[in-house]
């Protein structure tokens, strides 16, 4: 698969020693979103819908770094909004990079011509370009024509550079199997170093709620796109290969949301990436005080139809380590594509939605109105 092996040693050992310590909560990648301001607005996120005195926030350089010191994790994930809009991202590039962290830095590449003499090319450092299909389908995704050309450019130049890339690709319910198998096709052809790929979840604030996948639909796609490529074992994927098979139907996964953690603006996110249902003021506070049974499939209604990679992904890991020889079948002749499929879990003791964003945003609010958000730190010398 595209997980360089250092990489997944390194993690499959941190993996280990957190089942042999008999901790069951841990983190595995912090997510970070040093800022929600973009310059896209594309029709499935709901990241970025915020008033500009938020979307003016930014993480600064020390609170990157003490967020990566607090829970540990072997690994960074930077989103956003555009982490290229953020000044100091260079700067935290390296601070990461210096705790010898496996860092993955997400864009949509339309600044990465002008950026990327900033960076430098590391054995730990990914660029992770965000590509939603071929043309039609990502410039329709984003919003705007010429997106698609601008980000193979990047990876092009990006590779030529010496730097690791591979792409992120959400995937929607207008997500055609043939056509999505031949871009993939086309960017292993470019020598993509990994494919991040993933259903997407619906944003209860996305543009675009008409294109979100149900759980079944989910399945089916991507028992279509990978019986394409020879069950996936044509392309590079960087996630794990449980993983892939969770979202062909062939596993019965509960998320693991604490295994990775996202820290924004707000704070640490409760309980997971994609909700916004609380913030905590510390990664402890986060996993001591998120009630994490409540949260879920069959759990509560919002997760229904999740499954995403920053919810699922650290169970599969988690089941690779316990259960090594559950691997091997996919390794050699790729996922099942065909026959049943694992039982799905039941929704009819659901807790119903609850509706808590307009209340973080004016609590937000008033702390920047009143000057309670803490100053930006200067950066620290290294």
């Amino acid at each position: 698969m595209g997980i360089p092996v250092k990489q997944a040693a390194r993690i499959g050992a941190y993996v280990l020693k957190q089942h042999l310590l008999g901790r069951s909560h841990y983190p595995l990648v912090l997510m970070l979103e040093p800022l929600f301001r973009c310059n896209l607005a594309c029709s499935g996120c709901g990241k970025i819908d915020y008033p500009d005195p938020i979307l003016n926030q930014r993480l600064s350089y020390d609170q990157c770094m003490e967020a990566i010191d607090e829970c540990g994790a072997p690994a960074v994930s930077i989103a956003g909004g555009e982490p290229l809009l953020h000044k100091d991202m260079p700067e935290i590039v390296k601070g990461y990079l210096k705790r010898k962290k496996f860092v993955i830095l997400c864009t949509n590449a339309l600044l990465l011509a002008k950026k990327i003499d900033q960076y430098t090319p590391h054995e730990n450092f990914t660029w992770s370009i965000h590509l939603d299909g071929d043309r039609e389908m990502h410039d329709q995704s984003v919003n705007l024509e010429g997106t698609y050309d601008k980000a193979i450019d990047a990876i092009k130049l990006a590779r030529a550079k010496g730097f690791r890339t591979q792409i992120n690709c959400t995937l929607f319910n207008n997500a055609d199997p043939e056509r999505t198998a031949k871009f993939f096709d086309t960017i292993t052809e470019m020598g993509i170093d990994g494919i991040t790929v993933s259903p997407g979840y619906a944003y209860e604030r996305a543009p675009d709620q008409e294109h979100f996948l149900n759980r079944e639909r989910t399945k089916k796609l991507f028992r279509d796109i990978l019986s394409r490529g020879n069950g996936g074992k044509n392309w590079a994927f960087t996630q794990s290969e449980l993983f892939l098979d969770f979202l062909a139907g062939n596993q019965t996964y509960h998320c693991t949301p604490w295994s990775m953690p996202l820290r924004t603006v707000f704070g640490w996110q409760k309980p997971c990436y994609l909700l916004g249902e609380g913030y905590a003021k510390t990664f402890r506070e986060l996993m001591e005080g998120t009630e994490w049974e409540k949260y879920g499939v069959g759990n509560y209604e919002k997760c229904a139809n999740c499954m995403v990679h920053c919810g699922f992904e650290g169970t599969a890991v988690a089941d690779s380590v316990k259960h090594p020889w559950k691997i091997v079948p996919i390794a050699l002749r790729g996922v099942k594509t065909t026959g049943p499929m694992a039982p799905d879990i039941p929704l009819d003791k659901q807790r119903p939605a609850e509706y808590v964003f307009s209340r973080h945003v004016e609590t937000k609010l008033a702390e920047i109105r009143e000057g309670k958000t803490p100053p930006k730190k200067t950066m620290a010398a290294e």
